[in-house]
């Protein structure tokens, strides 16, 4: 177990010397299972920005924001952070609910980095996004299915809020441009323990695969649920949001035949990835949590916040946003730029292997065809 080590709100105040950071992550609700690691990954970043100086002469310095409080609660603790002069940019993963509460609220003031994986169509000024989107992260894997696995028929299973229902419209289209079609849809309440009415027409279906959109301890229950069932024996799955924390969480027996794409997981080994572990493990030591690519995000996060701000010379919004596509920095996932207010970045396809990912491939966006 792991205890926060950031400073609150009560005696933390405004300070010349610090740039103040909210990080906005997970410590309740179904997104906990990964919030430890999120906060270890953002320290990790933040240590190694401070090394080497830290950002415009200032010492970077975390203030934690529970990300799994209800979105509008989250924006309210952000803005008050903001108004009081406190923190002078936002980062972290959290959900698009949270997302869509805040970015009105903080992100015409101060930079904020969105570093979760999402819906797409995020266009707010000063709003920066690190993660994967379905064009890029789902459409291949689909492709690469159809044509390797012959799947044809999706039953999709989603927690009910944004991020699920719009990926699960992009997945239409892209089941259809493979030849098959999304036959069944069930959206559920984060916090979810019931799956038996979701299994039963799973079942009742001619689904051979499920496209699974749920977050963190739903997914895992929903996993132990399926296998259960046996239902493993006769579809695959496929998530967008699986990490390494989460698939030990399910256990071996109930992630058979599971896919997860992602643009990073533990178990790359190239040198980028590598090094990055060999910090994580130094730092934390080997028993902390697993990084992820959701917990490893965090740590995208903090280092393009740093490169947005040294790339303008300034914390103005306005100024950040004119400089924002001269920016790029070099983290686990290589060396990243943004455009359009996105990073671009390699994505990769993976299939459960016991308490780790096996990583079969690298998805091409402009090559996949079905």
């Amino acid at each position: 177990m792991f205890r926060h080590e950031f400073p609150t709100p009560d005696w933390f105040t405004a300070d010349d010397s610090v740039l103040g950071v909210a990080l906005v992550f997970p410590m309740q609700g179904p997104a906990g299972i990964f919030g430890p690691a999120c906060e270890l990954c953002a320290r990790l970043a933040v240590e190694e920005v401070n090394r080497a100086g830290g950002v415009l002469g200032r010492e970077l310095r975390l203030v934690a924001v529970d990300g799994g409080a209800p979105p509008r609660e989250v924006a309210e603790h952000v803005g008050a952070l903001v108004d009081l002069g406190v923190v002078q940019g936002v980062t972290g993963w959290h959900i698009s609910s949270v997302r869509q509460a805040l970015a009105p609220r903080v992100a015409h003031r101060v930079p904020y980095v969105y570093t979760a994986l999402y819906e797409g169509g995020e266009h707010t000024a000063g709003v920066f996004l690190t993660s994967e989107t379905p064009r890029d992260q789902l459409r291949p894997a689909m492709v690469l299915l159809a044509r390797e696995r012959r799947v044809r028929r999706w039953f999709v299973v989603g927690n009910d809020y944004v991020w699920p229902r719009r990926t699960a419209r992009a997945a239409h289209a892209y089941a259809r441009e493979c030849g098959g079609r999304i036959g069944g849809e069930v959206y559920l309440p984060l916090g979810t323990h019931d799956f038996e009415p979701v299994l039963r027409r799973i079942e009742r279906s001619d689904a051979d695969a499920v496209l699974l959109l749920l977050v963190g301890s739903d997914a895992v229950r929903f996993n132990r649920a399926f296998a259960a069932y046996g239902l493993d024996a006769r579809c695959l799955r496929l998530s967008t949001l699986m990490d390494e924390n989460m698939l030990m969480a399910s256990g071996p027996s109930a992630t058979v035949d599971l896919y997860s794409t992602a643009g990073f997981f533990a178990s790359l080994a190239n040198r980028d990835t590598l090094d990055f572990h060999g910090q994580y493990a130094h730092r934390f030591g080997v028993e902390a949590p697993s990084p992820g690519s959701l917990g490893e995000s965090c740590y995208e996060g903090v280092l393009l916040l740093a490169a947005l701000l040294r790339g303008a010379g300034s914390t103005d919004v306005t100024a950040i946003g004119a400089a924002a596509d001269t920016v790029s920095y070099e983290g686990p996932r290589g060396l990243l730029r943004l455009r359009g207010g996105h990073v671009r970045q390699r994505i990769y396809l993976a299939r459960a292997d016991g308490p780790d990912f096996d990583v079969l491939t690298e998805l091409d966006l402009h090559t996949a065809r079905p």
